[in-house]
């Protein structure tokens, strides 16, 4: 069946118009802007008649893939403002993306529904934390040591490649429950996106090498059209979130993110029922 020329042309504007918000929230939140393309994304196969039981895992590694330039972008930008921790990205070169790799492996093995149910709840839990603010305790005054450092980057390369994202949602919390200010953790988050998504990228190209439910032009569970719509844009546009993550409270920036997180976890639990 070919598909309706109508709705190739809202699907483009409406791919159009993710690439300007996530590259502006790349910069904003140091996330990648994976939280935006993977529910996005999934709608569009979704739209375009891909096989439900590849949908998601395609959603997520393309996903990983625009991560991979707008994460660049993003770091780039905080940099210019002193604010990225490079001495933890360091800690985390070869740990971050070991998770991450694994976190793929397990995404290719699991069904579409189970990754969006994490995908969901993940997303629910952070938006809950980020709503209501400061917890009442931390963990620390400062960053622990390697082997807490190692314990924490396993786990954000892991489940950052489940749910696609570059995995700054869940370095800012690490990073604010040490004591670290919520605009160093954002400017930090960039750089782990980095370290996330390009292991990522490569395993789930292997992961879903030769699948026979996947649609043309794809490399793997990575959507080459998709990310020639969406990536340039996308890359354009993180600058500007990275000024004004630096122009906007840590309050502001908390809950604007929050209330997204929640929007999102929300349409995935309806898209379960």
């Amino acid at each position: 069946m070919t598909p309706d020329p109508i709705l190739i042309a809202e699907t483009v504007v409406l791919l159009l118009g993710a690439s300007a918000f996530a590259g502006v929230l790349a910069g904003l939140f140091g996330i990648g802007g994976g939280a935006v393309f993977v529910p996005v994304l999934y709608q569009t196969f979704g739209l375009f008649g891909v096989d439900p039981d590849v949908s998601m895992q395609l959603a997520i590694g393309s996903s990983l893939a625009i991560v991979v330039p707008t994460s660049i972008r993003s770091v780039m930008s905080h940099r210019a403002h002193g604010a990225v921790d490079f001495e933890l990205l360091r800690s985390w070169i070869v740990i971050v993306p070991l998770g991450a790799v694994a976190g793929a492996a397990i995404a290719a093995a699991i069904s579409s529904e189970a990754l969006r149910s994490i995908f969901a709840v993940i997303a629910f839990v952070i938006g809950v934390q980020l709503l209501i603010g400061k917890l009442p305790f931390t963990l620390g005054t400062d960053l622990p040591g390697r082997l807490g450092r190692w314990i924490a980057g396993i786990f954000i390369g892991m489940v950052a490649a489940l749910m696609g994202i570059g995995g700054g949602v869940l370095n800012n919390t690490f990073m604010t429950l040490y004591g670290r200010s919520i605009h160093q953790a954002v400017a930090t988050s960039a750089g782990v996106g980095v370290l996330v998504s390009i292991p990522g990228l490569v395993a789930f190209v292997i992961g879903g090498w030769g699948h026979p439910d996947l649609p043309a032009w794809s490399l793997g569970y990575i959507s080459l059209p998709v990310i020639l719509i969406v990536a340039p844009l996308a890359t354009l546009f993180t600058p500007l979130g990275a000024r004004l993550a630096h122009r906007l409270t840590k309050r502001q920036l908390q809950v604007g993110f929050g209330v997204y997180l929640l929007t999102v976890a929300l349409r995935f639990f309806i898209s379960l029922i």
